[in-house]
């Protein structure tokens, strides 16, 4: 486990075949709430498609950034699947379980900008993340933004832990490495995001 800036990180947590089965019950959320992109509240479309799965999962539009316990077509999100919620018992060590469990596509043009994860109730449960096929150059601020950042290569199969001092800090992905990872048979990578909402 390397710690950076209170970020927990945990190389190659997932073996190979643990993360297939992880993609397949990825599909079966995708196949019940399809990914959609979404749009900032200016108006900009993001580049990441998303989807959720859990209690609620996450929009944002014109009307803002928000919570919501349907999908925008309307339907509940599917449960959050049971690998997933594995992976959150084993590194947290809680009980309290996972409300949300975000769902984040990207494709090699796709790009996440440095931001906070403040949209829930309370902050003192951390955020879990777990990636997914190919590699992602990861980038970490400080709790208020500006000042020096300091960014590592995330490959299919780690996972991040961002709870104490690094629940409300800054950070994104800068950049998607193409074909660096077999995972995906058209490429890309998938974030996992588990997050307590209420």
């Amino acid at each position: 486990m390397l710690r950076i800036r209170g970020f927990e990180i945990h190389p190659n947590y997932l073996d190979l075949s643990r993360q297939r089965a992880l993609v397949e019950e990825v599909r079966s959320v995708v196949a019940q709430a399809p990914l959609f992109q979404p749009i900032t509240p200016s108006g900009k479309t993001m580049s990441v498609r998303i989807s959720a799965a859990g209690e609620f999962g996450w929009l944002s539009d014109r009307q803002g950034y928000r919570y919501s316990s349907t999908h925008p077509n309307g339907v509940a999100w599917p449960p959050i699947p049971p690998l997933v919620l594995d992976i959150w018992r084993d590194l947290t060590g809680l009980v309290q379980q996972p409300e949300c469990c975000l769902i984040n596509f990207y494709t090699d043009d796709a790009r996440m900008g440095l931001h906070r994860d403040q949209d829930e109730a309370a902050f003192k449960w951390p955020v879990l993340s777990i990636s997914l096929g190919d590699d992602a150059l990861f980038r970490m601020g400080h709790s208020e933004r500006g000042g020096k950042t300091e960014s590592i290569w995330l490959h299919s199969g780690d996972v991040v832990l961002m709870g104490g001092d690094a629940r409300l800090c800054y950070h994104g992905i800068d950049r998607i490495k193409s074909d660096t990872s077999p995972l995906l048979s058209k490429g890309g990578r998938i974030n996992l995001t588990l997050r307590v909402v209420t």
